[in-house]
């Protein structure tokens, strides 16, 4: 989205014009936005991945995030498990399926842009509860979520290929059950989880997107090279990953290779706790509160958020 301010407009203080112009907008829009179905939403969604070029999906956590990335003109949000993990004072994969969507259903009610959610292997082993899953996220307002390839046991952190395919089997069934285009992704951890097997990697998006999948996913790639070599292997549109340091590609490197969704992960929400433990030990170790001058006001914080 491109921004162009009046001239007496661009002579004031440029952020917080900026937030009023988004807001303006934002309020025009309002009345339509909450009118918005799920069917909607999900036609908006699956559009962004059959458009030219490669769109960035914001991770966000709760519904004020979820509105200031709407505010701020993102396409389509995500859920984050470790964020979401985070918001309960918990590491990344102790969320349970009623908590993750609970969360789910208030980041929905937000805004009406298009949401899908990270819900990690599904919440269960079990292909019918993976498909179960499937089920209680679309009820939750969501249009998309991964279900990913990792067991949560350390001694044997993969599933074997045929039965990670079976469970990605079960959640296309589920999800083209569904009376809306639901946007499954498949998602391989090897990288993340020490196996740092790239022709394992693409043998399993492989099997994912011939299993129906209609986006994929292999979050920890070491370089470009890897990401091309990823994206020629396959047909069905690849989600790249960003947040991990040294492994966080422009969108136009990334564009490039061929990436068509490019996600957050948990970097906006490590970034807004760096800034609440930063100012925190300013106070706590100095006694000072120039952090102050450096936030937003509560006018401007209110610009994004409902009445």
């Amino acid at each position: 989205m491109i921004l162009v301010y009046p001239a007496a407009v661009r002579s004031a203080h440029p952020i917080r014009c900026a937030i009023r112009m988004v807001s303006a907008q934002q309020s025009r829009q309002e009345g339509l936005r909450m009118t918005t179905s799920q069917a909607d939403k999900a036609q908006r969604f699956r559009a962004l991945h059959h458009a030219p070029g490669a769109f960035v999906i914001a991770n966000v956590w709760d519904g004020g995030s979820a509105r200031m990335m709407a505010g701020l003109g993102f396409a389509a949000l995500a859920t984050s498990s470790g964020a979401s993990a985070g918001t309960l004072g918990r590491r990344d994969g102790k969320v349970t399926r009623d908590e993750a969507m609970a969360q789910a259903r208030i980041i929905c009610d937000a805004t009406d842009l298009p949401v899908s959610a990270d819900l990690e292997k599904g919440f269960g082993d079990a292909p019918e509860v993976v498909a179960e899953t499937i089920r209680l996220a679309a009820e939750a307002g969501l249009v998309g979520c991964s279900i990913e390839d990792a067991t949560d046991n350390p001694d044997a952190p993969i599933f074997d290929l045929g039965y990670a395919t079976e469970r990605i089997a079960a959640a296309v069934a589920a999800a083209r059950a569904l009376p809306f285009p639901f946007t499954l992704t498949g998602r391989s951890e090897n990288f993340l989880r020490g196996r740092l097997d790239l022709d394992d990697t693409i043998k399993r998006l492989a099997a994912y997107e011939a299993a129906g999948v209609d986006a994929l996913m292999a979050p920890g790639l070491p370089d470009l090279a890897a990401v091309r070599a990823v994206c020629g292997a396959l047909v069905k549109p690849f989600n790249f990953m960003v947040g991990i340091k040294g492994k966080s590609f422009t969108v136009a490197a990334l564009a490039e290779a061929g990436v068509k969704r490019i996600s957050l992960a948990t970097s906006l929400y490590r970034a807004a706790m760096t800034g609440l433990m930063e100012a925190a030990k300013e106070v706590r170790e100095h006694g000072t509160f120039g952090y102050v001058d450096t936030s937003l006001a509560t006018p401007d914080l209110n610009a994004f958020l409902r009445g």
